[in-house]
């Protein structure tokens, strides 16, 4: 099966953070009582993407095993269905994922760039690594973005999805109509977080 067959079956797609979100940096900033303050920067590519991709018909979520408060306030901003942090195994948060919204893992597309990445990469629909990925996860892939992580390798996922779907051009033009209270809806955040 092609990846562009895989991607037809695709309802629901996740994204790890670190690596794929972003890329890969975590600035700590120490604060006045000797605790860091983190910080990490997002691409705005994948934000649109994501509008795209729930205007498209994907429910879109993250899992990534560190916990941060930056990643809490980007998810809430970019009101994303699934928010699972700490997660060490994702294939927990995965099932409960597919228990959630009905799907099967055939139904899932995964974006990830390193190992701890690869347990769902090997059961997923739809396997992608970003082109920053280390070679493990890009030999597991289906498909490997040409832009690397925190710099539109998300939104590369979420437009070979939807161009395999046939979509892509349809969901543009529908989130550039001023009329659409779909798009509105489906849009992401604007910022004051």
């Amino acid at each position: 099966m092609t990846a562009d067959d895989r991607a037809k079956n695709i309802k629901v797609l996740i994204f790890d953070v670190d690596g794929v979100l972003t890329d890969g940096q975590i600035f700590v900033i120490p604060n006045s009582e000797g605790h860091g303050i983190e910080a990490k920067g997002f691409a705005a590519h994948d934000g649109l993407g994501i509008s795209l991709g729930r205007l498209g018909g994907l429910r879109i979520g993250i899992i990534t095993k560190r916990q941060s408060q930056t990643v809490a306030i980007r998810a809430r901003d970019l009101k994303l269905e699934f928010v699972y942090q700490g997660q060490s195994h994702k294939m927990n948060a995965i099932n409960e994922i597919l228990e959630k919204t009905g799907c099967t893992l055939e139904q899932l597309a995964y974006v990830g760039d390193d190992i701890v990445d690869l347990p769902v990469m090997r059961r997923c629909g739809l396997a992608i690594a970003t082109a920053n990925a280390r070679q493990q996860v890009k030999s597991a892939a289906h498909f490997v973005t040409p832009n690397p992580g925190g710099f539109g390798g998300g939104r590369d996922a979420i437009d070979f999805i939807l161009s395999a779907q046939g979509t892509l051009e349809k969901v543009i033009e529908q989130y550039l109509d001023e009329s659409s209270t779909a798009a509105s809806a489906s849009d992401v955040g604007t910022g004051n977080m």
